[in-house]
């Protein structure tokens, strides 16, 4: 389980998120600038917010009275970063390895082999960042997540660098990923079909500030009702 109820002063609002993931992966949805990335960047540990708490399971992550707050090494959160962040001077393996660095080598080399399978890598190994296709540096950017064994992953925009082609052919993929994660899963998007084909909730948010959860066909019908309406 995963409880959000934080607020940070940005320039434009305030961000007030607030929000409960329990096994069901939602998507906060809304325009762009609408707060979501930051909303996620709060969760990972990236971003400080001002007051709140963020508990992750049994962890506390965050709380602003009790002067918690876990680096993000610490918080066991896998961030899916827009451009995927690799690091271009390592190779496929090195990216992959840089996130079970404290394991010993015998259990690291197993579980890159796992991973290489499990993330259909295999014959990549030694190349580099800038010789792989969007969808393979996909692939690599969650392998490195997985690697660190993570209780929650966070899905911020990760399709928005890939061509529309690609893109439908790697939701089916990025679905079953979900679905197989034990831990809480959160979505960022602005597009509704993206949606529609891996979450069943969705958490509105406008300027800012989270709205109650709805389920996902529910909010698609209001989205199209007012869209007929507005013609």
């Amino acid at each position: 389980m995963l409880d959000v109820d934080i607020e940070k002063r940005l320039d434009r609002f305030t961000l007030k998120a607030k929000f409960r993931c329990d096994h069901n992966p939602p998507a906060l949805f809304g325009a762009s600038g609408a707060g979501k990335s930051m909303t996620l960047k709060c969760i990972a540990g990236i971003e400080k917010p001002d007051t709140g708490v963020i508990q992750l399971n049994d962890r506390v992550l965050f709380d602003s009275e009790k002067h918690i707050d876990l680096p993000p090494q610490k918080r066991r959160v896998g961030y899916l970063f827009q451009e995927y962040a690799l690091f271009p001077n390592m190779t496929v393996s090195g990216n992959i390895t840089a996130g079970m660095r404290k394991l010993p080598k015998t259990e690291r080399e197993q579980k890159l082999r796992e991973l290489i399978g499990q993330f259909r890598l295999n014959g990549l190994e030694n190349r580099r960042p800038d010789t792989l296709s969007g969808g393979e540096k996909q692939r690599v950017a969650l392998a490195r997540i997985f690697a660190s064994s993570p209780e929650a992953l966070l899905l911020d925009e990760p399709f928005s660098s890939l061509d529309t082609m690609l893109k439908y052919q790697l939701i089916p993929y990025i679905r079953d990923i979900i679905h197989a994660f034990g831990g809480e899963t959160i979505l960022v998007s602005h597009d509704i079909d993206e949606v529609r084909q891996l979450c069943s909730e969705v958490i509105p948010v406008t300027d800012g500030v989270t709205q109650e959860i709805v389920d996902t066909e529910v909010y698609y019908q209001q989205l199209t009702k007012d869209d007929k309406d507005l013609k």
